[in-house]
């Protein structure tokens, strides 16, 4: 007998889908004219189970294609399971991918009470709640305007608005926050804070571990359609982190019932920077006197990982080859946000450490342990190798915005740099007394 206080069960869902290698195959199918089977199975979801109890907020985070959006769709009715079952107690709202429930033709105001309608609202219940949908949503005379004509952050604006302002008992949003500006997004997550206080379900898949970490009581993470564990934010973004870097066993691995599933850092023979994705967009420079070869980062588990929990210390690594003699290298190391603006950084004559003469042919291994206090968020790490000959500056290598870097907080801080401060507020009144 199922729990009375299940918002969402789920229960050995499994979604299939048909490849055909020839549209012929599809037709001879379809009219019954052959009975050779003749496509692939492929499983999009593969005997998934979890439940979601009321008053829960609860993410799913996994690799692309693992099945994350595919879920949230078969709970909410847009996609049918092939098997498995799925129990809904209360009333949804959901925000799925862009476009989904809206008609692209009608204004914003129609749509409002388009999607308003759907859900079960009469017209006179949208009526009392649109002025609170159109402060929302804060885009001005546009909704008066066919939502085809909108920007992706407009679109989003009025969507979410809706989502959130017709009185859910549940509410499901799968990514689509990722497309508004940081202000509307921290709108969004202030109302997430709200529905958690008035014992409201929320079910979310987002890449940004951040809001996972901050706002979810469990996460369920999914790989390839399979459901792999589910458990505290922490551990579960401990394993999608070794996931990342292909450093977790999944034949081998065990039901997480609270424990971790971090284990010790063991080299695998590859080189380091096979384990991160390289940012296309580097800028690669220098004379190449020294060259970096290779580089890592290495989380406070002793994993690889460009995954970093705030407060924790961590270690940057670089290998480099030197092509010829050099004296004194200076080794340096930056952080950048995403628009560009160097956060902090340091380098072996800042710090005053010895180099010394390197010969052609030598190798070193330069690493940099740093404490990361700040903020939550995404980051961009760029090294380098520099010196100088005589009084003339010299750049032997230098790879700018090499590798990204996630920052994961469940504090909000002003700015980039967490100054680890402790506020106490007196009455002098109750002190006199």
């Amino acid at each position: 007998m199922r729990s009375d206080d299940v918002a969402i069960g789920v229960y050995n869902v499994s979604k299939m889908y048909k490849l055909y290698d020839n549209p012929k195959d599809r037709f001879k199918e379809s009219l019954g004219l052959t009975r050779k089977k003749c496509y692939k199975e492929k499983y999009a979801l593969n005997n998934v189970s979890f439940e979601v109890k009321k008053g829960e907020t609860v993410g799913i985070i996994g690799t692309n294609g693992s099945g994350k959006s595919t879920i949230l769709k078969i709970i909410t009715g847009v996609l049918n399971q092939t098997d498995g079952e799925v129990d809904i107690r209360g009333r949804i709202s959901a925000l799925l991918e862009l476009g989904a429930g809206f008609n692209m033709e009608y204004t914003g105001i129609e749509n409002v009470y388009l999607n308003g309608s759907m859900i079960g609202y009469t017209k006179e219940e949208i009526d009392a709640k649109l002025e609170d949908i159109l402060k929302f949503a804060d885009i001005g005379d546009y909704v008066y305007q066919p939502v085809k004509t909108y920007s992706s952050g407009m679109f989003v604006r009025l969507a979410f608005a809706v989502a959130i302002n017709i009185d859910p008992e549940i509410l499901i949003v799968d990514e689509a926050l990722s497309v508004g500006d940081v202000f509307f997004q921290a709108k969004c997550y202030h109302k997430f804070e709200e529905f958690k206080k008035l014992g409201k379900t929320i079910l979310f898949v987002s890449h940004d571990l951040t809001s996972i970490a901050k706002y979810c009581d469990r996460v369920v993470l999914l790989n390839k359609g399979v459901k792999l564990a589910e458990g505290s934010p922490r551990d579960m973004v401990n394993m999608y982190k070794k996931l990342l870097v292909h450093q977790l066993d999944e034949d081998t691995l065990e039901d997480v019932n609270g424990k971790s599933a971090i284990n010790e850092h063991v080299e695998d023979g590859k080189a380091w920077k096979e384990h991160f994705e390289i940012n296309p967009k580097l800028l690669d420079y220098g004379e190449k006197q020294a060259e970096i070869v290779d580089f890592c980062i290495i989380d406070q588990y002793g994993q690889y990982s460009s995954i970093i929990e705030k407060g924790s210390t961590c270690q940057v690594k670089a290998k480099l080859t030197f092509h010829s003699q050099v004296k004194n290298p200076i080794f340096t190391i930056t952080i950048r946000n995403k628009q560009g603006t160097d956060i902090t950084g340091t380098n072996t004559m800042f710090e005053r450490v010895e180099t010394g003469t390197v010969e052609a042919g030598e190798t070193r291994i330069v690493t940099y342990t740093q404490r990361i206090d700040l903020q939550g968020g995404d980051y961009l790490i760029s090294l380098g190798c520099t010196g100088y000959v005589g009084d003339e500056f010299k750049v032997y290598h230098r790879l700018y915005d090499l590798v990204g870097m996630t920052v994961l907080s469940d504090k909000d801080t002003v700015g980039f740099y967490d100054m680890n401060s402790v506020i106490t507020v007196e009455n002098p009144a109750e002190r006199q007394g």
